[in-house]
């Protein structure tokens, strides 16, 4: 467990200790931080309930033709696999990969925050050890949208877009996004809109169309149940009440606001749809995509309360508080822990 509570640690002292006004000293120091969470999603070894399925994919790209390989998944994680397979790589490869996006999509929601080491000690106890070192194409479809979630409200509506796009060719259901974005925007919502749509049929031709059976089959007819799915859309729906109540509170740019404000509509919609249908693993791979409404509000919550006449300080000791209990129930407590404990890293397990 130590490395994980070594990783909360680094941001949760740079959370307490943040300094607004001392920019670039702060972004080297994060950028530093973001390496060690790549590095760590990169270099793990047999880490995360999904590890041993990861390995077959890249094992069957071994003898396969690029044509034959792109149809067996997802094309941007196949292709990742495939070219690493064809220089020789091992899996680290593939993950260093993929930790490297996520960690770039984190960086950069986290650095649009008032406090970014916060949001990245928000991030650590779920989104970067549960989904980043566990799911790891959702992670990267999830980073990706991080990209787009930063950079929405300075017109960079298309990036989005196309972000989103490429999410999707890591995971297909990183297409729901589309419809949200849609309308989150509060300028030429008639063109933008109908422009999205044709992007969504895009994507769904190249995407989904070929997995709409599979995927019925797999998670709704199966009724999958995802152990905890609960109290993971629980803990969409605290930061999601927060804002509601206080969303004038968080100054953000009306799209930012406008766009917060669906996702927390979308929490208590997963919470309803999760009581409603049995398919609970549905409910609960989709709103991993929710996840970065955690981080945006919580780190915002200190600067948010301020001038309700609560300390900045105070707040921030509270964020921190919640989210170490969240990491200590998790590791402690969580069903399929033991996939992730204890953490072992190349080269060093690899080779024994």
């Amino acid at each position: 467990m130590f490395p994980y509570w070594l990783l909360f640690s680094v941001f949760a002292v740079g959370a307490v200790q943040n300094n607004p006004r001392r920019v670039l000293h702060n972004r080297v120091l994060l950028i530093a931080g973001s390496t060690l969470v790549a590095l760590m999603i990169g270099l793990r070894y047999e880490v995360g309930g999904d590890w041993g399925a990861y390995i077959r994919h890249f094992d069957a790209m071994r003898h396969l033709e690029l044509g034959d390989a792109l149809l067996m998944g997802d094309p941007g994680y196949t292709l990742l696999n495939w070219a690493v397979h064809k220089l020789g790589a091992e899996i680290w490869a593939v993950n260093i990969t993929c930790g490297l996006i996520f960690a770039w999509g984190l960086y950069r929601l986290a650095v649009s925050q008032p406090n970014p080491w916060l949001a990245f000690a928000v991030a650590v106890p779920y989104l970067i050890i549960v989904v980043a070192m566990g799911y790891s194409r959702q992670g990267v479809a999830i980073g990706l949208l991080m990209l787009g979630f930063a950079r929405l409200d300075k017109g960079s509506l298309l990036r989005f877009v196309l972000y989103t796009l490429l999410a999707a060719s890591f995971h297909k259901t990183a297409l729901i996004m589309l419809p949200l974005i849609a309308i989150s925007v509060t300028r030429n919502r008639v063109v933008v809109g109908a422009s999205i749509g044709a992007f969504a049929i895009l994507g769904f031709y190249l995407f989904l169309q070929t997995a709409v059976d599979e995927f019925t089959t797999s998670y709704v007819d199966a009724r999958l149940t995802s152990e905890g799915a609960l109290i993971r859309i629980l803990m969409n729906l605290v930061p999601a009440t927060i804002f509601l109540i206080f969303q004038k509170h968080f100054r953000l740019p009306d799209e930012q606001r406008i766009l917060w404000r669906n996702l927390s509509f979308c929490a208590f919609g997963a919470f309803i749809l999760l009581m409603a249908i049995q398919a609970s693993t549905v409910v609960d791979r989709l709103a991993l995509y929710m996840i970065p409404l955690q981080l945006v509000v919580l780190s915002r919550l200190p600067t948010a309360l301020q001038r309700r006449g609560s300390s900045i300080g105070t707040l921030t000791i509270a964020v921190l508080a919640y989210s170490a209990a969240v990491q200590f129930t998790w590791l402690n407590f969580a069903a399929h822990a033991s996939y992730w404990l204890p953490y072992k890293f190349y080269p060093f397990f690899a080779a024994s």
